[in-house]
């Protein structure tokens, strides 16, 4: 732990130093990694300086616990040591946690699709009630949500939507979102009061820079059309909408929502360019993601993940057996205690795999 804490000592310093040239903020995008590598290193530092004050006093309290006279403070003084030892062993761990080296990919922003499973028009309602959900979840930590593609069906609800999603830390806090959502209730359709089970897919992808991920255009195919299900103006009235197909992959983009036919395929090339992204990430890590698949799970959105219990209020977290009943709560947004556990869950995972 020593060795690491050194070398993250010495790159600090470098980041400082860097941090003091003029011609760095010339630099947008280099800015912006350079700040956020100094303030993970200066957090793990700063963890480490609590551990180190820890110890200190630890020293301290020994030191009373063997020399004071008086029985009645030298009880107390063991008291306290009690509370310092833990106080240290709690700080030890997060140092050790902080040390991890991170997943690159969980600085980077966020492609989120979310579409209608099993369960008809009550999947599609559900499709709304998570887009919300994550919405909420957003504004509490003041990130930003773009619409890039949606499929609106009569009743309020979705076949599809597609969001960006842009902040800091977004896809470390969204990746174990991947996978099947289960809701359990009475469907607004449902006039008898049966509880019916319905299922909805969430995808997320990081999303990639256009250095990223190079698009040939004679690697794309480009459709146009126009806009149709429910909408305003400019809906069925001009030649708006596009669908990409990239021919190497065969993967196809359709993208709709705006009125002009550009901005449908700026969205388009952006959903498209991080789909080829995760699927060259999957292809460099199956190896890794083998290992880990009976772990925290696979991220694979044909897993199960969580399941809705709206009579019972209750939502549970499959893949770290955690239940809350407080569902209308999370609906809200208020979901950090599962997407902490979850965080948690894949460091201890990741501290594993870095053991001998």
């Amino acid at each position: 732990m020593i060795e690491r804490l050194e070398i993250v000592a010495a790159r600090l310093r470098q980041l400082e130093d860097l941090v003091s040239d003029p011609g760095l903020a010339r630099d947008a995008k280099r800015y912006k990694e350079t700040m956020r590598e100094r303030s993970r290193l200066s957090e793990i530092m700063a963890a480490y300086a609590d551990y180190e004050r820890l110890e200190g006093e630890i020293a301290g309290a020994k030191a009373m616990v063997r020399d004071e006279p008086d029985p009645e403070l030298k009880e107390m003084a063991r008291e306290e040591l009690r509370g310092l030892e833990e106080s240290l062993s709690a700080a030890e761990k997060l140092v050790t946690e902080l040390l991890v080296p991170r997943d690159p990919l969980d600085d980077k922003n966020t492609i989120m699709e979310i579409r209608a499973g099993t369960g008809g028009d009550e999947a599609a309602l559900f499709v709304a009630d998570l887009y919300r959900m994550y919405s909420r979840y957003a504004d509490d930590k003041k990130w930003k949500i773009e619409v890039m593609s949606s499929s609106e069906t009569g009743l309020g609800g979705f076949k599809e939507i597609i969001l960006a999603v842009s902040g800091d830390q977004v896809f470390g806090k969204l990746r174990w979102e991947s996978g099947v959502h289960r809701v359990q209730r009475v469907p607004a359709t449902e006039g008898s009061g049966r509880i019916h089970t319905s299922a909805v897919t969430v995808a997320v992808l990081p999303e990639a820079e256009e250095t990223e991920v190079d698009i040939r255009p004679e690697d794309l195919r480009v459709d146009v059309m126009r806009a149709g299900g429910p909408g305003g103006q400019c809906v069925n009235t001009t030649d708006s909408a596009v669908r990409l197909t990239h021919l190497p992959t065969g993967l196809v983009v359709h993208c709709q929502d705006e009125k002009s036919q550009i901005k449908n395929k700026a969205k388009a090339l952006r959903i498209l360019r991080s789909r080829i992204y995760e699927l060259e990430e999957e292809k460099k890590n199956a190896e890794r993601a083998a290992e880990r698949r009976g772990q925290i799970g696979s991220g694979d959105r044909s897993e199960r993940i969580r399941t809705y219990n709206f009579p019972q209020n209750r939502v549970t977290d499959h893949r770290i057996d955690v239940t809350l009943y407080k569902l209308d709560l999370f609906m809200q947004g208020d979901m950090d205690e599962i997407v902490q556990g979850l965080a948690l869950r894949a460091r201890e995972d990741a501290m594993k795999e870095e053991q001998p």
